[in-house]
């Protein structure tokens, strides 16, 4: 008699173990469980932990609640401006409901590639490429939204949507390559223009001081043959005035010398001007013709 209840408590205790091992489950922390009783879905998400479920009747489905990050393919096509590009993505979302991410879809991660495909052929067909290129925040958000709005019924959140890479044709990279080159030479000729402007002001300033002190003229030409003396050139270079030139042509073609005026002195009185009586010679009267 006891050995016979040894056996039957030994049994159910054997019993016990094997349905507490068939039954017996564990979710991680980063997880949700969801349970379909005989294909019914049961309204509790199971927590992070031990959980029971019914061997044979029950079947749980475990879903990932972390961040997922989904690489979009490049997409090749035409932008606003008739400009042929590829532009690839990376998607990051999360599932916020566990019930629906089963229930609602059959594979939310596939859906939300396929989506993220076809919203990035959107925003290519409709942006311009200078828009693709320094506007990608502007096109990352309304990626963002086009993704997120059939997602939500999914149970799934669109955490960041960003374009990774925009490839060019080798012909629009060496046109875009000379249109830049050419804006370059145009700021650089008009930075070099603005100078030029500015040296001839300076200049017309410094030779108007010169020309009221002579003797600065010849003390920068002293200042020049200095500079030039310190180099340790064999050559010295002297430059001629244009005074001096002028002087000696006028003097080869009989011309009298302009004296330049100089300017009044203010501690020398005045001399009054004088002027110059020229005498003509007297011309002899003729005598009257006797005829």
């Amino acid at each position: 008699m006891v050995e016979e209840l040894v056996a039957a408590g030994v049994s159910v205790v054997s019993v016990g173990l094997v349905y507490t091992m068939a039954a017996a489950r564990v979710v991680k922390q980063y997880e949700r469980g969801v349970v379909l009783r005989l294909g019914k879905l049961r309204s509790e998400v199971r927590p992070p932990g031990f959980t029971m479920v019914v061997p044979f009747v029950d079947r749980l489905r475990k879903v990932n609640m972390q961040i997922v990050t989904l690489s979009v393919p490049a997409q090749e096509g035409i932008t606003r401006d008739n400009v042929t590009v590829r532009v690839d993505a990376v998607v990051y979302f999360k599932v916020v409901d566990a019930a629906n991410a089963v229930i609602q879809v059959e594979d939310y991660r596939f859906a939300v590639s396929q989506m993220a495909q076809t919203s990035l052929r959107s925003i290519i067909g409709k942006s311009d490429l200078d828009d693709l290129l320094s506007n990608r925040e502007m096109l990352n958000q309304g990626m963002e939204l086009m993704i997120d709005s059939p997602a939500i019924g999914w149970g799934v959140q669109i955490d960041r949507v960003e374009i990774k890479d925009v490839s060019l044709p080798e012909t629009m990279k060496r046109s875009m390559a000379r249109q830049a080159e050419a804006d370059r030479e145009r700021r650089a000729r008009i930075i070099n223009a603005d100078a030029e402007l500015q040296a001839s002001k300076k200049l017309a300033e410094a030779a108007e001081v010169m020309s009221e002190q002579p003797a600065a003229l010849q003390l920068r030409l002293l200042q020049t043959v200095v500079a030039v003396a310190a180099e340790k050139n064999s050559t010295l270079v002297l430059p001629f005035p244009v005074e001096l030139l002028r002087f000696l042509e006028r003097a080869q073609s009989g011309q009298p010398p302009v004296v330049p005026e100089r300017a009044p002195d203010p501690h020398r009185p005045a001399v009054p001007e004088q002027a110059a009586v020229v005498q003509q010679p007297a011309v002899p009267e003729q005598e009257p013709d006797p005829q």
